[in-house]
């Protein structure tokens, strides 16, 4: 029997080849909205659109869930550091984040790497704008322990602002993973209210790797 595969093992395992990312890999708005997309339950409607003079890429989940991603390995001894900037319209009261009923965020990123050749073996950190669970806070995925999340941020405090972020992938994976890293294999991003049926916008732009971690510069909220 297959063991259950979280989303990022999927969508991996719909594209393939795999590019190799030279230099510092930054991705602008628009160069994510060419990203493959990949549904789940129904799709999250993903569009360019403008923000006090920067583009942005807007993803609205009604009871949905679809992502956009982009298979590429990436050098983690060079460029560890993950940055981006989010913003979400709301978050999700009440939810349980541990369980499947509850998996559903306003604003995820996504980083996986494959560690062997069959469809399973694929082993992924999910950054997360969580509802429930407080910053900090790490959890194995409802659906498959070879998915953890990490609570980036939390609640309302922030609902409606621009945040900036910068984390060290290879860090993470040796936190929840036990292991250190030299590269991962795909990065992604989604909004997603499938599981409990319920709504938000999330805003994403400025997705780099660096070997600095420095924040990126964020738009004016």
């Amino acid at each position: 029997m297959i063991p259950s595969l979280s989303r990022m093992a999927v969508l991996l395992l719909t594209s393939g080849f795999t590019v190799t990312a030279s230099g510092n890999p930054h991705f602008s708005a628009d160069e994510i909205m060419t990203w493959s997309s990949r549904s789940f339950s129904g799709e999250t409607d993903y569009q360019l659109i403008e923000q006090n003079g920067y583009k942005v890429l807007q993803a609205q989940s009604r009871g949905n869930a679809s992502a956009l991603y982009l298979e590429q390995e990436i050098n983690l001894t060079n460029t560890p550091y993950i940055q981006w900037c989010w913003k979400v319209s709301n978050v999700y009261p009440g939810l349980d984040e541990t369980t499947k009923q509850g998996d559903d965020y306003p604003a995820r990123v996504y980083v996986a790497r494959k560690t062997g050749l069959l469809p399973w073996q694929i082993e992924s950190v999910n950054y997360v704008w969580a509802s429930s669970q407080p910053i900090g806070a790490d959890w194995i995925n409802a659906f498959t322990d070879r998915a953890h999340l990490l609570a980036l941020q939390s609640g309302g405090s922030k609902v409606g602002e621009w945040v900036a972020e910068a984390h060290d992938v290879s860090a993470d994976y040796a936190k929840l993973f036990g292991k250190k890293v030299d590269h991962i294999d795909g990065v992604a991003l989604m909004s997603d209210g499938d599981n409990a049926s319920v709504n938000a916008t999330a805003w994403f732009t400025h997705i780099a790797f660096s070997s600095s971690a420095s924040l990126p510069e964020c738009p004016s909220s």
